[in-house]
C-alpha cells in the first residue's frame, strides 16, 4: 500500500530524483517557461516555488540555500534572487503556472507547459 507515499519515483533512485528536479528548475529560471510531461511539472511546482520563496526574502542564507538547490550554478542563482525580489516588490506574486497541452504524438505521454506568471 501506498499510504502517505504522494511524491513521485519516475522510475528513478533519490539522487537521480533530486537531480532531475534541479535540472527542471534551473531551466526554469534560465527560460522562464519549459514544455515536459505533465506529472513532471506537477512535481516540479511545489520545488520551485519553495525556491521563490527563499529568493523573496533576498538574504545571503536563502541565495545559498537555493545555490545548493540548484548545483552551485552561481550566476543564474543571482539573476533569479535579483528579478524575483524586483517582481515581488512590482506584482503580488511570482509563481509558476501549470498549463496542459494534451498528449504527445510518439508514446501518447501528457505534456504540460510550466512558466512564471
Amino acid at each position: 500500500m501506498r499510504h502517505h507515499n504522494n511524491t513521485r519515483k519516475f522510475g528513478r533512485d533519490k539522487t537521480q530524483k533530486r537531480a532531475l528536479l534541479n535540472s527542471l528548475a534551473l531551466n526554469l529560471i534560465v527560460r522562464e517557461k519549459i514544455k515536459t510531461t505533465e506529472p513532471k511539472a506537477k512535481e516540479l511546482r511545489p520545488f520551485i516555488e519553495k525556491l521563490v520563496t527563499r529568493a523573496k526574502a533576498n538574504t545571503p542564507a536563502g541565495r545559498r540555500t537555493i545555490a545548493s538547490k540548484l548545483s552551485n550554478h552561481g550566476k543564474e542563482v543571482k539573476n533569479f534572487s535579483m528579478s524575483s525580489h524586483q517582481n515581488m516588490l512590482t506584482k503580488k506574486a511570482d509563481t509558476p503556472e501549470f498549463l496542459k497541452l494534451g498528449a504527445r504524438k510518439s508514446d501518447g505521454a501528457p505534456m504540460a507547459i510550466i512558466e512564471f506568471v
